[in-house]
């Protein structure tokens, strides 16, 4: 069950201490999710303008990279005025991002409602390129995640566990980033919203990178139980980074991922997407000259037209994030 709060909770430094000190096997991971509350809840907040959405809308979906600059995103897609934007990597008390709530700043600066779940309770400050945006030598709550913006309020939201083994959390699968040790696990929010023509299902996610193609298979196959579970014969879009191709030799080809197929043998189509290659060099990121198609949209019960690839520049030049932004059209039907 997912707890819907007004603010998350505080992970506790005895918390903390028996994630660092306690044994790094599945078990034991799965023990510390459960018993911990603010990976089990989302939190909901923020003010939007309408009631529900009009016929059509724009909607994006951006990975964010940890959210450095949350106003300047929300300048950023201002021009496009989008009615639903889906988050990934999205900073919550953290040093690196001056242990701000950035996806409450977001949703602030654009007029929107928001909801938020931790993907991660990170335990260290971040990687060696993210540690001279340090504030602290602390973070406060240390909450990595996912979130949705909404200009409507949410109906219904869940909180979608796709890992629950520690993926990240042993020291045998944290080989591409030892120095980001953390609790928790790839997942998705999905929400239900009103439009003026009925409700729809938006999802926001975020795939395993340090992973295969049946990896990610297996997480999108469950992401799509967990939908139909939830909004079952509701018009659903999904949007976000699936990282496809990520560990695919040899040149991180993403056609070789095995969940568009299986999207499609279940009513979903991909043809929202935006061409293009979606990842840039970026103020933090390790991989400065790597180029993939990560960022996508996939749609059921859903029409409209693929919008422009937003690069992920701001008016002097500064990269906002490493994944430059995806945008399309939407109407239900």
């Amino acid at each position: 069950m997912t707890a819907i709060v007004d603010r998350l909770p505080i992970i506790g430094d005895d918390i903390r201490d028996r994630i660092l000190n306690g044994p790094r096997t599945p078990q034991a991971h799965r023990a510390m999710l459960a018993d911990t509350p603010a990976m089990n809840a989302l939190e909901i907040g923020g003010q939007g303008g309408v009631d529900r959405l009009p016929e059509e809308f724009t909607i994006a979906a951006w990975n964010v990279e940890r959210c450095l600059f949350p106003e300047g995103c929300a300048r950023h897609l201002a021009p496009h005025a989008p009615a639903i934007v889906l988050l990934s990597e999205v900073d919550y008390g953290m040093s690196r991002t001056a242990q701000r709530n950035t996806t409450a700043a977001m949703a602030q600066a654009m007029g929107m409602h928001y909801a938020y779940g931790v993907e991660f309770h990170e335990l260290g400050l971040g990687g060696p390129t993210e540690r001279k945006f340090c504030t602290d030598d602390f973070n406060a709550q240390g909450f990595h995640g996912n979130a949705i913006l909404s200009s409507a309020p949410f109906l219904k939201a869940i909180l979608i566990r796709l890992d629950d083994h520690g993926h990240w959390f042993m020291p045998d699968r944290n080989a591409t980033d030892p120095e980001q040790p953390r609790l928790g696990g790839r997942m998705a929010i999905a929400a239900q919203v009103q439009t003026v023509t009925g409700p729809i299902c938006v999802v926001s996610t975020h795939l395993e990178s340090n992973a295969d193609a049946a990896h990610r298979g297996a997480q999108f196959d469950l992401l799509m139980d967990a939908v139909e579970a939830f909004a079952p014969d509701m018009p659903v879009v999904i949007g976000g980074d699936l990282n496809t191709g990520n560990h695919l030799p040899p040149d991180f080809d993403w056609r070789q991922e095995t969940l568009f197929d299986a999207a499609r043998a279940r009513g979903y189509d991909w043809g929202l997407t935006p061409d293009g290659i979606t990842t840039r060099a970026s103020l933090i990121t390790p991989h400065q000259t790597r180029r993939m198609k990560l960022d996508w949209f996939a749609t059921r019960g859903m029409s409209g037209q693929a919008g422009p690839l937003l690069p992920a520049l701001d008016a002097e030049g500064t990269p906002l994030s490493d994944h430059d932004c995806v945008l399309c059209r939407l109407r239900r039907g």
